[in-house]
């Protein structure tokens, strides 16, 4: 093991990271806002993976793709907002639950009927193709350090629009008394449709990311949308704040877990033992973490109305 290879896969951990608060500040807006558990917002990330591959294979760009994933997500979420959820508000939970795993259904199906069963490719542009030297000698994907970046600048950008605007202004007095500012004149509906409609775009921008990383198919939304429960919980529900760094460690903590446990398990059992042991064990570290946090800070890191 040599500084180098550590240092590739923290900044693995953080790509992931990134990639779980893009899901996961939308997720949480929707959820602090509103009130409401969406579990079809994992199908927003594959929308926006699906809409970036059909737009850059037809256009040969990259960035319309990037544009049409932001376009088509956001759309998408504010369709289903309209039509579906904005039936579900102040209803009970598990109405939510069903409504939204229905949509799941619909959403993955319909896909499948478009574009059928076949994943479909993303290149990566040639602008950030190439990779970056790293100490050790190595050297690390351009593209990766792209996502970083970007990362970074939505969470300056929604901080900025949550902290500073006054769309920011009325989404934190939804969060804490949604009848008042629906008596003071503001329109709560326009409100909603306009938080989720931005949670959705979010979503499909991590998806299109993603999608120059890994193949882009039907029901790739559900196994990040786990992991973005899990950082919303950690990092305190409607806290952009408490998403980011909730983000960044269930990234670190679930990549270096899966990059070291195999080797330490390696020092007490023999290398084919290690590995199935030691990724199982993996498995369960972000989930550990969330109950080892949960235990001192119920309502965890950062709660939006600490």
């Amino acid at each position: 093991m040599t500084f180098s290879l550590v240092l590739e896969q923290l900044l693995n951990g953080v790509q992931l990271g990134v990639m779980l608060f893009l899901m996961a500040a939308g997720l949480t807006l929707i959820f602090g806002v509103m009130g409401l558990i969406n579990l079809a917002h994992g199908s927003l990330y594959m929308v926006g993976a699906f809409a970036c591959a059909v737009v850059a294979a037809a256009t040969g760009s990259f960035w319309l793709g990037l544009a049409a994933s932001l376009a088509f997500a956001a759309a998408a979420g504010a369709l289903m907002e309209v039509v579906v959820i904005r039936r579900l508000y102040g209803r009970d939970h598990l109405d939510q639950v069903l409504a939204t795993f229905a949509l799941i259904l619909i959403f993955s199906e319909g896909t499948r009927w478009v574009f059928g069963s076949f994943p479909l490719y993303l290149d990566i542009p040639q602008l950030l193709q190439g990779a970056v030297p790293l100490p050790g000698g190595t050297a690390y994907p351009l593209y990766r350090l792209a996502i970083i970046v970007t990362g970074g600048l939505v969470a300056i950008g929604l901080t900025l629009l949550i902290s500073r605007t006054r769309l920011g202004m009325r989404i934190r007095a939804g969060e804490s008394d949604r009848e008042m500012i629906a008596a003071l004149g503001v329109d709560i509906r326009t409100l909603y449709t306009l938080v989720f409609a931005l949670g959705s775009a979010l979503a499909g921008l991590a998806g299109a990311m993603v999608g120059a990383l890994q193949s882009v198919q039907v029901g790739m939304g559900e196994p990040i949308l786990i992991l973005a429960f899990v950082v919303i919980v950690i990092g305190g529900i409607g806290s952009i704040k408490g998403a980011l760094i909730g983000a960044l460690l269930v990234g670190v903590v679930d990549t270096m877990g899966r990059f070291l446990l195999p080797q330490i398990v390696g020092l007490f059992m023999s290398s084919a033992q290690a590995g199935p042991v030691g990724g199982a064990i993996a498995s369960m570290l972000i989930y550990l973490l969330m109950a080892a946090i949960l235990a001192i800070k119920p309502r965890g890191l950062f709660p939006a109305q600490a």
